[in-house]
């Protein structure tokens, strides 16, 4: 894999919701040399615009920050607790390790009830984050001097390669992050036909805040999102409950629960992809959303908006895993399609029916035998 050191750094710089001034920091000492104007709005977002032929804009939006928690109070022995920033499948969080970005950087690890002296109820439940604590191994005194109410946690886990695959913390949505500036990388030397304006976003995971308040000043014509989306295509799953599959290439999404991408974006990847032999497949995920529905939405006019999607197993939890010729294909994809939007028809009344040329999930079950 291409550069997988620049994505494991970008894996492990810490922004959870809210707090993303080190990822931030990352993105723009990566992105400077790539693009012909740099800004940082009132929001954080960080706006990289590579100017085109034409005073159109495209949008490309992938979130910097990452789940996590904050600091709500300090018991009387030391222990931590606190609030979920963005969503998390509690079931992982037993006995992983954590990091307190206090006045120091502090390693604690999460803990709860141990099971041993559980009621035969409890041991049946998944344990809620309400009832998790942090134990930084400190004496209450020492934990006041480095810890605080409103201070932000991160999950401790590196970035490793695993088979075809990579897997760590916060590829939701850092691989994204990986993959524009990868697509900046590619078109350095490129003319492309419109203004292109490659924005990574703040806040995504607690309601698509920072793409709401970027989308407004860039006001795009066009508008691609750039996130995760569900891989379950694992044992136990069935055909119609995978969304995408790993190993199957870029997901072009047709709908998500906050958004229907527009059909003609959706044929226009199609088109690229079959015509420059990119594989890939479709993604229409029941519930959850990304930046793409803010893209749509909160312009003047709105935009031509639809997405490109890496798939992701493990998602929301304290490990997550993406394969590396997916990512690879996502960088294929959005680096073609950025450099052709000009090459479509985007009139409405055209005819935009075409057959099918991605190569989509398997149907049925799967046969793990």
């Amino acid at each position: 894999m291409k550069n997988f050191e620049l994505l494991k750094r970008i894996c492990a710089a810490p922004g959870v919701s809210g707090f993303e001034r080190r990822i931030r920091n990352l993105v723009l000492n990566e992105v400077r040399d790539l693009v012909d104007e740099l800004s940082i709005d009132n929001m954080g977002n960080v706006i990289a615009v590579k100017r085109g032929r034409s005073r159109k804009r495209v949008m490309v939006a992938a979130h910097m920050d990452e789940i996590g928690f904050i600091v709500n109070h300090i018991d009387e022995k030391g222990f931590v607790r606190f609030l979920p920033l963005g969503g998390f499948d509690p079931k992982t969080l037993t006995a992983q390790r954590v990091v307190v970005h206090g006045r120091e950087d502090v390693i604690g690890v999460m803990g709860s009830k141990p099971i041993h002296i559980m009621k035969t109820e409890e041991r049946n439940k998944v344990v809620p984050i309400s009832d998790y604590f942090i134990d930084v191994g400190l004496p209450k005194e020492k934990v006041d001097e480095l810890i605080g109410v409103g201070d932000p946690i991160s999950r401790e886990r590196d970035l490793v390669r695993i088979g075809d695959a990579v897997t760590g913390k916060s590829l939701d949505n850092r691989v994204s992050v990986f993959i524009l500036l990868e697509t900046l990388r590619a078109l350095q030397e490129v003319e492309i036909p419109f203004d292109l304006y490659a924005t990574f976003t703040v806040q995504e995971e607690v309601g698509l805040r920072g793409a709401m308040g970027s989308v407004g000043h860039i006001d795009p014509d066009f508008g691609f999102g750039l996130d995760v989306t569900i891989a379950y295509d694992v044992p136990g799953s069935s055909g119609r409950e995978n969304v995408t599959c790993l190993g199957y290439g870029a997901a072009i999404k047709v709908l998500d629960g906050s958004v229907i991408s527009d059909y003609r974006m959706v044929n226009y990847l199609k088109n690229i992809a079959a015509a420059d032999g990119i594989k890939t497949q479709l993604e229409l995920l029941p519930a959850g959303g990304t930046d793409t529905a803010a893209i749509q939405r909160y312009g003047k006019q709105g935009s031509i908006a639809g997405a490109i999607s890496i798939p992701l197993r493990n998602m929301h939890q304290v490990t997550e895993m993406a394969n590396v010729e997916d990512i690879e294909a996502c960088i294929d994809l959005l680096t073609a399609a950025l450099q052709k939007l000009d090459t479509y028809d985007w009139d409405f009344t055209a005819n935009h029916d075409q057959p099918g040329s991605h190569a989509d999930r398997p149907s049925g079950d799967f046969d793990w035998m």
